[in-house]
């Protein structure tokens, strides 16, 4: 997580020895603060090509915004291996905030517990549209590079727990 004091974008410290072959990589991108999110998703692609995935390992889906996320990520998990969810939910006066990012954050977890496949959770929850751009490639790195780093370390535990 990426906050004052601590950038892990700086992803070489998660070296991760999963085996790629074959692998389908789903990302999954809300729309809702689009400009945002295009960020995130870029970071995230950007480091799954730079480990070694080719681009049409990876395949891109787009929703309206974060309560789409958990339905679209259990849909795409019967065609591939592991999921990053990336969107943007900025508070505002309303306790709608509180809603969404819960109702997301637990929809995301139950789809991961049943499928039992990695969805990684790429959704900032802010306060300001600052600290969003601050996460998104900002002072505090993207969070997109940073799900795509913890993909592909769940796809390591799994490839090992598998071998014993």
């Amino acid at each position: 997580m990426s906050s004052e004091g601590k950038n892990l974008s700086d992803v070489s410290v998660f070296a991760s020895q999963v085996a790629l072959t074959g692998l389908k990589i789903g990302i999954i991108q809300a729309v809702w603060n689009e400009e945002i999110t295009n960020k995130l998703r870029e970071g995230a692609e950007g480091l799954l090509i730079e480990r070694g995935l080719k681009p049409s390992q990876l395949i891109h889906v787009r929703v309206s915004g974060a309560m789409e996320l958990p339905l679209a990520a259990l849909w795409l998990l019967e065609k591939v291996d592991g999921v990053i969810v990336l969107g943007c939910v900025v508070r505002g006066g309303t306790p709608h905030f509180e809603y969404v990012c819960q109702g997301t954050t637990k929809g995301i977890i139950d789809v991961q517990l049943k499928i039992q496949k990695p969805v990684i959770y790429g959704l900032l929850t802010v306060n300001t549209e600052q600290e969003a751009w601050d996460r998104a490639g900002g002072k505090y790195g993207n969070k997109g590079r940073e799900a795509g780093a913890t993909l592909l370390q769940q796809l390591e535990v799994r490839q090992f727990v598998e071998t014993l």
